[in-house]
């Protein structure tokens, strides 16, 4: 029997395509060689999206011009987190570590409750108890090491120097941005491409300044709550509370999970069921009030989604590409209907007319 004829298969790819792919890989390649940088100009970016808004509510009150509104609000910004962070930071992450030090006495004395006893000594419950032990050597630590920061002081300046003034001059020039992204659209699609770029900046704007709010309302009230019901790690249980609140649909649960076993092992079962209605009571009005009063609707995104983009962002980018894995996402969301917009108008119409 005679072997089947081989048949030669060519490839045709046009040249365009090639240059396109290849400088796709090289741009991937340079941000993940100058990984560190690439993070820095990123946060800077970021931020000039989110103050874009409240920089034209400083020119609209004050009839600044652009570069004095953005001047007077990063810079009273920035001016304003810094002296919170010289009156708040060491006793709030203080508090942090001495919670997280003291974990593995607190798991202790939950295993130990007349309550659980019931439970027996599973398997699961040493593990816990094994992991709060690493926590409390590992995390402290490197608390420790950021209180004492004056050895990479000059790093971090620089970092944040650089991260505010990308912000400033991205804000100030970004009438001269617009001018140049119009100047190389075909007519007609300037009116289809710029409002693309209002939508993603009220997206991140909206999205970021309402993420701070609530996450500071949620730190207060069940910080507050645990302070009242005698817990001695009650700041540091506001500040994790509001830590995680910042991660969409899962940080307010995983919240939960820590602050009411703490409670429950400082003051007993009582005391964990005050918190856990406190918890549930709260998430109520963050989901139903709280978030639609202050964000609106400037992220439409379904919770699927949301848990996808969380968790590969989160690979990608780390603590800072969970935090800002929901306006990404949204934002890609934004390009992908505007460029399938009018397939979707045919199909729309394909499908009201009527059948020959």
């Amino acid at each position: 029997m005679e072997p089947a004829a081989s048949r030669r298969v060519e490839l045709v790819l046009p040249m365009s395509t090639v240059v396109l792919v290849a400088a796709a890989v090289g741009i991937m390649a340079a941000f993940w060689a100058i990984g560190d940088t690439f993070l820095v100009v990123f946060v800077g970016i970021f931020l000039a999206f989110v103050f874009e808004y409240p920089v034209r509510y400083v020119m609209a009150r004050t009839r600044m011009s652009r570069g004095l509104a953005a001047t007077v609000t990063v810079l009273g910004t920035a001016l304003a987190v810094t002296v919170l962070l010289l009156l708040l930071l060491v006793p709030l992450v203080g508090s942090a570590r001495d919670y997280l030090q003291e974990l593995p006495s607190v798991v202790e004395d939950l295993r130990a409750t007349d309550e659980l006893s019931w439970l027996g000594d599973s398997g699961a419950a040493g593990n816990v108890q094994d992991g709060a032990e690493q926590i409390s050597v590992s995390i402290p630590d490197a608390i420790s090491g950021l209180l004492g920061i004056a050895g990479t002081f000059f790093g971090v300046f620089l970092a944040g120097f650089t991260i505010l003034f990308v912000c400033l001059f991205l804000l100030t020039d970004v009438a001269n941005l617009k001018r140049s992204l119009a100047s190389v659209l075909m007519p007609g699609d300037e009116e289809r491409w710029l409002p693309v770029w209002e939508r993603v900046t009220e997206t991140i704007s909206r999205w970021a300044i309402g993420v701070v709010v609530i996450a500071t309302i949620a730190g207060v009230i069940q910080g507050t709550t645990a302070w009242l019901l005698g817990s001695s790690y009650a700041i540091a249980l506001g500040l994790i509370a509001g830590l995680l609140d910042m991660i969409p649909n899962i940080g307010a649960t995983i919240a939960g999970f820590i602050l009411v076993p703490t409670v429950w092992a400082e003051e007993g079962v009582t005391a964990a069921i005050i918190m856990l209605a406190v918890v549930l009571l709260y998430q109520q009005f963050e989901n139903n009030v709280l978030t639609p009063k202050i964000q609106g609707k400037a992220v439409q995104l379904s919770a699927f989604f949301i848990i996808v983009a969380v968790t590969l962002f989160g690979a990608l980018l780390g603590v800072l590409g969970a935090l800002t894995a929901v306006p990404l996402a949204a934002t890609i969301q934004i390009f992908v209907q505007e460029l399938t917009k009018a397939r979707r108008e045919q199909v729309a119409v394909a499908k009201t007319a009527p059948i020959a």
